[in-house]
């Protein structure tokens, strides 16, 4: 199906892209802060979901699309860039309740529902401008066309960079809800990293919607 040649430098040209801290990695960032380990863990899984759904869409023709369409791209941008400034307002809203939320995280009871965080990962990772260029403009570049079952060997390699940004984002929000965890022994600061969160993902979406494809 897919050598073990291109699996390999599809997977270095992976990682050189992902080390690089684009919107998935701020997001999560932003999430460990704001909620907390948890949080950051299930934000990670929706975030490799979303960008496994985006390596489908290439391979069934859909991504090329996207690229090609400067309204589709942008309308994609554009969305992913509101909806991570909508996250980031919720949270500098709340910052203020974040010591309730850590005592009831702390008595069994999540503080905010797995499931919605898992969702929110999954809109944020499928509307990464980075992810729809990488994965409709470089994936199909490491495609052997002679051997047939192009789209299987898309999904084949599409799992290189899912499973690297698996890896890496969950070290990123390990570290960013450890640091969170120091500031948890005092309100203040806790409200201090909550709004230092939703900054983060203000920003975040601010820079997504500004940069990029523009032509």
């Amino acid at each position: 199906m897919v050598s073990p040649e291109r699996l390999a430098a599809f997977a270095a040209m992976s990682l050189l892209v992902i080390v690089i801290p684009g919107p998935s990695v701020l997001f999560v960032i932003g999430r460990a802060l704001a909620h907390g380990r948890r949080t950051a863990l299930a934000t990670v899984v929706g975030n490799v979901i979303g960008s496994y759904l985006l390596v489908v869409a290439v391979a069934l023709g859909v991504g090329s699309v996207v690229e090609r369409s400067v309204t589709v791209y942008l309308a994609v941008k554009f969305a992913g860039a509101a909806y991570l400034v909508y996250l980031g307002v919720q949270a500098l809203r709340h910052r203020t309740k974040l010591r309730a939320e850590q005592i009831t995280a702390a008595g069994g009871g999540p503080a905010r529902g797995d499931l919605r965080t898992v969702l929110d990962g999954i809109l944020v990772g499928v509307t990464n401008p980075k992810g729809v260029v990488f994965f409709a403009a470089v994936l199909p570049q490491f495609v052997d066309h002679s051997a047939g079952h192009v789209p299987a060997q898309m999904l084949v390699l599409g799992l290189m960079p899912i499973l690297i940004a698996l890896v890496t984002d969950t070290l990123w929000g390990l570290t960013a809800s450890a640091t969170r965890a120091w500031f948890a022994r005092s309100d203040r600061r806790l409200s201090l990293i909550g709004g230092a969160g939703g900054c983060t993902m203000i920003g975040l979406g601010v820079s997504v919607a500004v940069t990029g494809r523009a032509d």
